[in-house]
């Protein structure tokens, strides 16, 4: 059944037209993602449809007693009032009798507001975009609208509301860049492009295939519409005159095919790597420690990070995986440990939060201040260019900050990070307020880059796209440690699972012994778990176990040399020669290890 009607709603924000006389229908059962460049008018669509923002021209008709129930991108709390007395007043609506107090404390603590009564103006932006979440979909509603609902979730409050949405008796409306939350939840797809408005019966995944469809059909009606015009200015050319009512609708057909708005090809963000020079130290993490008012965020982590590792770092909110990033770029002072940074890395750190921007100042000038040019695979690239690529055109190049969006104002910030040159990246939350197409973009140029990749994300898709390790935050035995799996998040839940089946096979009870006899009288027995990934141990030893050996051949050859020069010193040449025997057996012993650790990584492939 419709619920509600949008009828050729326009919209233009600093002369910028985002809508152009759109129109879509909301039967009361659909789940409607909407997708787009950031900019392009996603959540002033949202916010028009909620009765928030006011169109220029059109209208939104809904059925009688239609709720509404709206997250936006940035809520608003009353500090005067707790968090749970905003959100009571939010979903109470003058109904009285609606009394839900203890299911909104129960939902407030599964998204990581364990205290109802605090107030407001104390929690995080995360904090207060999740304590909003519990009041939209908490709210007795038809249509339930959310702008960007799984920003500041982690991968637990992602689940739980992805479950949530699956099972909701109502529409849905909704903007987000989790492909794969818009996979489980969404059946049809609105996208905005360029003003007007195109709409797919489909998830995600079937949305992609339906717009290249689209794009090949209207790429195909060019083709046709362009012969045509030739062919019609081939005649004009020749001196036709409007004597018939014929040729008058053939003069017609020429100007509106001269007048045609031709389809553009869709514009991507294209950057090659720009990675510099990394040398053989890279960034070494020596038991290091952090607490925060006595409680443990990690203790005693050792890492040294391969030339090429992609790390992706997950667990709860406010579990310390910012701070250990922190931590790394030296922004935070670690209570015990070291870490050590060679002195060709060069990072680059995209934070959660944008830094400071100017905004008065221009969007060119920005990124200039960071490099007039940059080179590239493709040679000197100016700034200008690099804008352009970025989905900067002209107009926005030199337009002031303030008019970008806030997902625009995120490519931005991000652009320039990238237009630094680093060797390693680190990424903090980078999916937070990017537009998909950008985020995909960044993926493949993430793909290419020669050098260290360190993101913290509880976007799984993204995880899965980038990422060959893991290392999560877990508690266990009341001690927080960092567990590392090879692979993505997928690879990483898979690894988790097998664990715990594995742990509950070995915790089942035992049978006694007569059970015992009995079984090996029919010669049944449980086959040896089969690895198939190296241990935690044997991972880290198998990733450094190369520089070793080479650093004890290294101090091999420099024995040697020493060991000719103390000829006429024998004390020291017995010295010389007993470390030299020491440090060749270890090296032996090292290969010997290598070569097993090897043969155990080629059964696994196999």
């Amino acid at each position: 059944m419709n619920i509600l009607n949008i009828e050729k709603i326009s919209k233009t924000y600093m002369s910028k037209p985002v809508l152009k006389e759109v129109s879509l229908g909301i039967d009361d059962s659909d789940k409607i993602g909407v997708v787009g460049t950031n900019g392009t008018g996603k959540s002033t669509l949202l916010s028009i449809v909620a009765d928030v923002v006011e169109p220029d021209s059109g209208e939104v008709i809904k059925g009688n007693d239609i709720r509404i129930s709206y997250l936006s991108q940035n809520p608003t709390f009353d500090d005067n009032k707790t968090v749970l007395e905003n959100i009571t007043s939010l979903i109470y609506q003058g109904d009285d009798n609606w009394d839900k107090m203890g299911e909104i404390k129960a939902s407030l603590a599964k998204f990581g507001i364990d205290d109802p009564e605090v107030n407001p103006s104390v929690l995080s932006g995360g904090q207060k975009k999740r304590a909003a979440l519990v009041a939209a979909i908490m709210a007795p509603s038809d249509l339930l609208i959310l702008d960007e609902p799984t920003n500041h979730l982690d991968s637990a409050m992602i689940d739980y509301l992805e479950n949530y949405l699956q099972s909701y008796r109502g529409a849905i409306l909704m903007v987000t860049h989790d492909r794969y939350f818009l996979d489980e939840v969404t059946d049809k797809i609105v996208e905005i492009d360029k003003g007007n408005l195109y709409s797919y019966d489909a998830n995600y995944s079937g949305f992609l295939d339906l717009k290249q469809q689209r794009l090949d059909y209207e790429l195909a009606a060019e083709r046709k519409a362009a012969t045509l015009y030739k062919k019609d200015l081939a005649w004009m050319m020749r001196g036709a005159r409007a004597r018939s009512t014929k040729q008058k609708a053939h003069i017609q057909r020429f100007e509106a095919l001269r007048d045609r708005t031709k389809p553009e090809e869709e514009r991507e963000v294209i950057l090659s790597s720009l990675a510099s020079r990394m040398g053989n130290k890279t960034i070494i993490l020596d038991s290091i420690s952090k607490s925060y008012d006595g409680r443990v965020l990690f203790k005693d982590f050792s890492y040294t990070f391969n030339k090429l590792d992609r790390i992706g770092i997950i667990g709860p909110n406010g579990c310390g995986k910012s701070t250990l990033m922190k931590s790394i770029i030296g922004e935070v002072e670690l209570d015990s440990g070291t870490v050590e940074i060679g002195q060709t890395i060069k990072i680059g750190y995209f934070s959660q939060e944008n830094e400071a921007l100017d905004e008065n100042s221009r969007v060119i000038d920005y990124i200039k201040d960071t490099a007039e040019y940059i080179r590239t695979e493709d040679g000197l690239v100016s700034a200008s260019s690099m804008c352009e690529r970025f989905l900067f055109n002209a107009d926005l190049q030199y337009a002031p900050i303030s008019k970008l969006s806030g997902g625009e104002k995120r490519r931005l910030y991000l652009l320039k990070v990238l237009m630094t040159s680093p060797n390693v990246i680190i990424l903090d939350e980078p999916t937070n307020d990017l537009d998909i197409q950008t985020l995909r973009v960044l993926e493949d140029y993430l793909d290419e880059f020669a050098g260290i990749i360190i993101t913290v994300s509880h976007d799984r898709y993204f995880l899965d796209r980038v990422v060959t390790r893991i290392f999560s935050f877990e508690n266990v035995n009341g001690e927080v440690e960092l567990f590392q799996s090879e692979g993505g998040y997928s690879d990483y839940l898979e690894h988790k699972k097998s664990i715990a089946n594995y742990e509950n096979a070995d915790s089942k009870p035992k049978k006694d012994k007569d059970d015992d006899l009995s079984a090996k009288s029919k010669k049944s027995y449980k086959a040896p778990r089969e690895k198939t990934k190296f241990s935690f141990k044997e991972q880290r030893e198998y990733d450094t176990i190369e520089d070793e050996i080479s650093e004890l051949e290294e101090r091999s050859a420099e024995l040697d040399k020493l060991i000719i020069e103390a000829a006429t010193d024998y004390p020291r040449l017995v010295e010389l020669s007993k470390e030299k025997e020491e440090v060749d057996q270890k090296a032996e012993d090292k290969l010997e290890r290598y070569i097993e650790l090897q043969e155990m990584l080629d059964g696994f492939k196999s």
